[in-house]
Order: C-alpha cells, then structure tokens, then sequence
C-alpha cells in the first residue's frame, strides 16, 4: 500500500506541475501614436452595434459624444498558432464575443496590409496537413451562440455568418485544426504542445473589417459560448474553465492573458448575471471620493436593454445618462477649484496645473456581493493634450442615453481580472502588469501566457480512491520520466 500510495503521489505530481502557453500580448495602437477621441468612439460604436445584435431583439444605436483632439490609447492583439506545419497569426483579444476565427486564403475584400506595424497572414486549409473541415452532422454545427448564425452549404460543409449592427461582418465555414503553444513543466522543462480546436475561417469580410488601419488576421473570442476556445479546451478537461488577463496600461503595452486562474490576496469577486451571453455584472452604485452618487439603481439592473458589460474589445467605457450626469458632476464640483473646466467638442474637459492623482479623487464602481472597482483618475480621464499652457484630462466615460453600461480597456487595464466561469464570477484587483503574476491550478493542466506561476495544491487523500488499478501501470511508466516538483513557473 506505501509502493502504491509513492506511485499515486508521483502521478499527482505530474498533475500538479504547472502547464503554460507563452502568448505575448500588444497594443494595436501604440502609446507613442496619436489618435483622433472620435475615431475611438466611432469604432467603439461600430462594435457595440455587432455586441448588442446578439442581445437585443433589434440594433440599440448609442449617440455618444468625444472630442477629437489627439491622446493615447492602447487596444491589445495576442499571436496563435494554426495548422501543419504551424503559421502564426494575429488575433485580437476580445471578450464580448466567442468565436477564434482568421482570415483565409480565399478571402474576398480583406485587407491585404495592416497600419499597427504587423505582417497580415492567411489560412490555407490546403496547406495544413491536420486541417480538417467541420460536416452539417458535427454536434458543434448546431452550437447555439449570440451574433452567429450556423449555415450548412450543399457540400455539407458547416459555415457561418457574422451579421453586424453597422452592415459590415464575416463569413466563412469552420475548420478543425491543431492549436500550438508553449507548454512549461516546472522551472525548466518546456515543451511544443497542441490542442485540436475548431475555428473559423473568413472567406469574406465587409465594413470596418476590411479598413487598412486596425486590419488583424482575426479575432480571438473569449466569451461563453461552445465554440469559444475556452468552453472547447475546458470541456475536455485540457484546461480549467476559468481565464484571466492583466493589462498593462502605460509604455508600450502587452501584458498576460491567461487561461488559468491568477491568484491576487487583493481580488475580490463579483456574480455573474445570470443566462447571460455576453460578461454581465451587477452594478449597484457609484462613489466618488467615499461619497455615494444619487442614481437610481434600476438604471444598472440587467434587463433586454440594460446592464453592465465587461469587454476587452472596447477601447473607451461607456455609462447610461442617468448615471454620467451625477458622475461628471460631483468630480467637476471637486476639483473645480483646483482645476480650470472646460467644454472641449462637447465633452467635459479640464487644464490641469500638476498631476491629475494630486487633485482628482477616487471613484468606486460597486457591484454585487460588496465587490467594488477602485478607479484612479487615469481610469477615467484621458490626456487630450495641451491648451493655454496647460494639461487638458477629459472625462474618458462616454455619455450612453439609455441601456447598457460598458467597461472597456480604460478601466480593465492596470488591472488583474479572473473570468471565472466554472463558479460564473468575475474577479479583478489593481496590479502592476509589468509584474510576473501566480496562477493557481485548480485542476492538471493550465495554461500562461507570459509571468509566473505558483502552484496551489488540495487535499489529496479523495484522490486515492479514484485512481484504478489499471493505471498503475501506466504511472510507473510516468514516474520514469518526471521527478515530485510542485513549484513556479516563471518567465
């Protein structure tokens, strides 16, 4: 029984080693760029519409207002590879939707170069000797997830349509291929791992998809659906059902995006809305400086038209009027008399003598389950340049008339933030991105992209009495090749 019991310890080990991809993060528009506040809200627009097509019954058209002086923003892409032999692609990071899919070589009207510094790519089902294409009878033809719709051509050949708000979209037909990363056994020992997945692939692009200046070879998906990358891995038990990301705010962008839990003492968590297609929270009241705002909760609750949103595709943040007004109102009677507040196009501007975290306060988001969002000034203000000598910081929250709250990348950098979706709750806690981070390994295997892991085990004695007798074969064969290290995993 102790030869028995050494065996299943060795084999937990193996389970316990921490198992990582290295997927390097970038911001597609470089902190060292200036960029139009109105090119941002136009292309926050154009993708709320697509965001609110799977959501609504009809396309809810947001008036939002900006300014177009230039300021700096970051939005962030990761690299994947695909196929046999392996080709990498750049795909943005996104999730408010749930699809990976890239561009392919039949692709009509796509771009054919890229203004963010990258070299565009394209899929060629012929040219990859593990690519295969997904039939009318695969189960996973008839998932049912928001935004898409599932077609099947004459050739019983399993496509799709992506149908956008502002009539641009994508369609293409889904393809089963091998998805590569690096995997990392401990502190040394890394190793070439695939996943077979299935994505799409885009024969044809229209809109704003096909535009020169934000051109990528894709979008990478992160939301809940069945096709999403993390319900198709976690499903197998190749990773746990939960991703996290942190994203570096200042410089020149990256940051980690896990897929694996990462563990902060400072995280406090949050529920998920319910039944939900996109990644709803419950907002429950604003604070700035301590004090509550008066708004009327109901304008937060989540119903057909309303709701709080978080989304890594957005690059700005959006709040419903009844909650902007009040907000913009109690910062401006704060620093008033600090500051010199001025109307910049329509937006609420202010020029700025010294640094803004001297004379702005705090604002706190709250959300269910006293789980609240400590925001900085830089959370919430934008630098817009220079006036009459001065720095100008314009409120970065854009005016929603009515319906959905939407938290972009303004506020999710400088952050860690855990998608739990096993126990369907969103963590997040202020992090330095720059740092290494720790991930927890709930189950075997998990996956890094870029920081340091360290493993945190459970009890094991259950796990003795599930292990039968026809594997302990298979263990001695295990525990030839690898050595009882439970540790961190760092890059």
């Amino acid at each position: 029984m102790r030869a028995l019991s050494q065996l299943i310890l060795g084999f937990l080990a193996l389970l316990s080693v921490v198992y990582c991809a290295v997927i390097p993060l970038e911001r597609a528009f470089p902190l060292n760029k200036r960029v139009e506040l109105s090119q941002l809200v136009a292309r926050d627009q154009l993708r709320h519409s697509r965001i609110l097509q799977g959501l609504l019954v009809g396309v809810v058209d947001f008036s939002v207002q900006g300014s177009s002086d230039p300021f700096l923003v970051g939005l962030y892409f990761t690299k994947v590879k695909l196929g046999s032999p392996p080709r990498e692609f750049n795909v943005q990071i996104d999730t408010g939707s749930d699809i990976l899919w890239v561009t392919c070589s039949s692709c009509i009207d796509c771009p054919q170069s890229s203004e963010l510094g990258i070299q565009l790519s394209l899929f060629d089902t012929a040219s990859s000797s593990s690519a295969r294409l997904v039939s009318c009878s695969d189960p996973l033809c008839f998932s049912e997830f928001q935004t898409t719709a599932t077609q099947c051509s004459q050739t019983n050949q399993c496509s799709y349509s992506f149908k956008y708000g502002d009539e641009s979209g994508t369609s293409g037909y889904y393809v089963s291929d091998m998805l590569y990363f690096d995997a990392v056994f401990g502190q040394s020992l890394i190793a070439n791992s695939s996943a077979l997945i299935v994505f799409g692939c885009s024969t044809y692009q229209s809109g704003d998809l096909t535009t020169t200046g934000k051109a990528v070879d894709g979008i990478f998906g992160f939301g809940q659906g069945d096709l999403s990358v993390i319900s198709q891995l976690s499903s197998r038990g190749i990773t746990p059902r939960v991703f996290s990301h942190c994203l570096k705010g200042d410089g020149s962008g990256g940051g980690i995006m896990v897929l694996g839990e990462i563990m902060e003492p400072s995280i406090v968590y949050s529920p998920l809305v319910p039944s939900q297609p996109h990644y709803n929270l419950m907002l429950q009241s604003i604070a700035v400086n301590g004090q509550l705002l008066q708004i009327d909760p109901a304008v937060f609750v989540t119903s057909s038209n309303r709701g709080t949103i978080v989304d890594s595709g957005t690059t700005l943040a959006y709040l419903v009027q009844e909650a902007y007004d009040p907000f913009v109102s109690a910062i401006t009677a704060i620093v008033s008399s600090s500051v010199t507040p001025i109307i910049s196009k329509e937006n609420q501007c202010y020029l700025v003598p010294t640094s803004v975290n001297e004379i702005f306060p705090t604002v706190s988001l709250n959300f269910a389950a006293d789980a609240s969002m400590v925001l900085k000034p830089e959370d919430y203000l934008i630098l817009s340049g220079f006036y009459d000598g001065a720095t100008m910081w314009c409120i970065g929250f854009q005016k929603v008339p009515g319906g959905i709250t939407i938290l972009g990348d303004l506020v999710l950098k400088d952050k860690i933030f855990v998608y739990d979706l096993a126990r369907q709750r969103i963590g997040w806690a202020n992090y330095d991105c720059s740092l290494s981070v720790n991930v927890s390994i709930a189950s075997s295997k998990d996956f890094i992209n870029e920081g340091q892991l360290s493993v945190s085990s459970s009890t094991t004695e259950m796990l003795f009495k599930l292990i039968p007798l026809s594997l302990i074969t298979l263990l001695m064969q295990l525990l030839d090749f690898v050595e009882f290290q439970q540790g961190i995993c760092a890059f």
